[in-house]
């Protein structure tokens, strides 16, 4: 779990090259199947990390002091 902004920062930029990592895989697998079966494991960990950054931005910096 996410528990400051600078950790928010390193998720938002591990989302970003994931998301990089994708889209070049994409552009490069001409097979859909094999595009299918190697970007799988990198969407899953961007919606696990995607799911973190919107608990995190959820919560008031109060309530995150708990």
């Amino acid at each position: 779990m996410i528990s400051n902004d600078r950790e928010l920062k390193v998720t938002l930029d591990r989302i970003a090259k994931f998301q990089k990592q994708v889209s070049v895989l994409r552009a490069s697998e001409t097979n859909p199947a094999n595009y299918h079966a190697a970007a799988s494991g990198h969407i899953a960990e961007i919606d696990r990390m995607q799911l973190e950054v919107r608990e995190y931005l959820s919560l008031h910096p109060a309530e995150l002091a708990h």
